[in-house]
């Protein structure tokens, strides 16, 4: 194995001082990991600094960007906001000498912290497009709670299918909801509420958000958890 430390020691240094040349891309691997506990309340950009030290401990032989500041070669899937927990996320990293995605998938459980659970490595093709481009959708489960009898939350599910358009605003943009939302039924009742299941449009430039079909529900006032079972690089998978 190379140490990420290897990197920089080897990238040619011009006169400037400044590293200029990238390492190679010989392998791709997709992990599928879960984000729990304390993890779902740190950013994006807190979470990828968590995978780059993980890596570092798990002493992968990472890829490097070239440049003046070198950065490692990892790709997040799609962007988890603040508060979510997730099932089934991906990230891509590159790695300048290839590995068993077995042993790779041993080494970053063995390092990641807790709240970032490593399920499964697998290799794609290096000539992939980039992940975010690939992703078309996502499927959430949503716990709300309300005093709405269960047959309530199913009629206001079925009237909203039902619409055509669901024009919304966002950041002081007028946007349609309804093209967003694929799916949207009742999962389970609850003692105290009920679980709504979703998936939604999550491609590039057309992303929809659990939290605004809840308002369109009547459902966004009182308390309510997210969490994003998983992606779709074609929907319909």
């Amino acid at each position: 194995m190379v140490d990420p430390s290897w990197v920089a020691d080897h990238l040619r240094t011009e006169p400037g001082g400044g590293l200029t040349e990238a390492t190679a891309k010989r392998q791709r691997l997709r992990v599928t990991y879960r984000v729990d506990g304390s993890l779902r309340y740190v950013s994006n950009l807190e979470r990828m600094r968590l995978w780059e030290r993980t890596i570092r401990r798990a002493r992968l032989p990472l890829s490097y960007s070239g440049g003046f500041n070198p950065r490692p070669r990892l790709q997040i899937g799609a962007a988890l906001p603040v508060g979510f927990g997730a099932d089934a996320e991906w990230m891509d990293i590159w790695l300048v000498e290839p590995m068993p995605p077995r042993s790779v998938r041993d080494a970053l459980a063995q390092a990641a912290p807790e709240g970032l659970g490593v399920l499964r490595v697998e290799e794609v093709d290096l000539e992939e497009p980039a992940l975010p481009r690939q992703i078309q959708a996502a499927e959430y489960e949503v716990v709300v709670e309300t005093d709405w009898p269960v047959g309530e939350v199913r009629r206001r599910v079925a009237e909203l299918l039902a619409v055509e358009s669901l024009p919304r605003q966002r950041r002081g943009r007028a946007y349609d909801l309804r093209p967003l939302l694929h799916r949207l039924w009742v999962e389970a009742e609850q003692p105290r509420g009920v679980v709504v299941g979703m998936v939604l449009a999550a491609r590039e430039g057309a992303t929809g958000r659990p939290e605004e079909v809840l308002d369109a529900l009547g459902l966004a006032g009182g308390f309510y958890r997210i969490r994003r079972r998983r992606l779709f690089l074609d929907f319909g998978s």
